[in-house]
């Protein structure tokens, strides 16, 4: 992953998380058992990535965008997770980039720029 770090380093004063991937992240930590993996996460999120994220939120304007585009997406057969909706729509009403290694999932959305920060470049 050091093309990933470099990336988050150059970039690091215009990143941020959306609020469903907050929760996310969130989820999966508690879904590990009690332990020093465990505890080492939550540390990890409490201390460095709440910190130096941003968190956006889901509002009204993004969620009327994830409609619109849920709609479109479902009548073109080509229906995305719920969350992966809200993801993308906070960002595209960000005017934000959108980092994932799942592009292909994420490029379905209409007006979104995605990008893999771990495809060497």
């Amino acid at each position: 992953m050091p093309a990933v770090v470099a990336q988050l380093e150059r970039n690091a004063s215009v990143c941020a998380i959306g609020a469903p991937v907050w929760h996310e992240l969130n989820y999966g930590c508690q879904l590990l058992p009690r332990g020093t993996r465990r505890a080492a996460l939550e540390a990890y999120l409490r201390d460095v990535v709440h910190p130096l994220f941003p968190i956006l939120v889901y509002d009204e304007v993004a969620a009327a965008w994830h409609g619109i585009e849920r709609a479109r997406l479902e009548r073109a057969g080509n229906a995305a997770p719920y969350v992966d909706g809200q993801i993308a729509a906070i960002a595209h009403v960000a005017g934000l980039t959108l980092v994932t290694r799942n592009v292909k999932d994420f490029s379905r959305f209409k007006g979104l720029e995605v990008v893999d920060w771990s495809k060497r470049r």
